[in-house]
């Protein structure tokens, strides 16, 4: 059974452990979502997820199946009825399995709840279509837009900027 939750503080180490293993390393590798194949840093730090849990614009959903630690996803408050989905992620070896969908299911509707969001955006690395793929399957749409890749190998990737009514 999959139980959702907010997370707290002392989910750091274990969120952190897990946003690694998902996107990062030989263990992504057992999954479909990783980036592993294109990038080799650290994906976050304790530090961005415990700012995350503790920003009033923010909110990171934790999901157990049978007390085990089994994905994550963050939300944050754009404004101007605007929400950003971000940092979705599911234990390589649960992947395939629908818990990513359940997760943006109950992200778009703590948006709405929490932050009165009728749209939800997200960016995804444009090297990444078959991720862009599976977003387009949920409802979400490219933008045309594109933004700076964030981390290290901004002049080899963009982030293509996605986006889905939540009305």
């Amino acid at each position: 059974m999959i139980r959702f939750r907010l997370a707290e503080a002392g989910d750091v180490p274990a969120l952190r452990a897990l946003v690694e293993r998902a996107y990062r390393g030989e263990s992504a590798k057992r999954g479909w979502t990783h980036e592993a194949d294109l990038l080799d840093d650290e994906r976050t730090s304790d530090a961005e997820i415990a700012d995350a849990i503790g920003d009033a614009d923010a909110r990171v959903l934790v999901a157990r199946i049978d007390g085990k630690l089994a994905g994550t996803v963050t939300i944050r408050n754009l404004g101007a009825s605007r929400a950003y989905l971000g940092m979705l992620c599911v234990d390589p070896d649960l992947q395939a399995e629908g818990l990513g969908r359940a997760l943006i299911a109950d992200a778009e509707d703590l948006a709405v709840e929490a932050f009165g969001a009728t749209i939800m955006e997200m960016t995804v690395i444009d090297a990444r279509t078959d991720l862009i793929a599976y977003y387009e399957r949920r409802g979400y749409a490219r933008t045309g837009k594109m933004r700076p890749f964030p981390y290290g190998d901004g002049n080899r990737y963009r982030m293509a900027v996605l986006e889905r009514s939540l009305r």
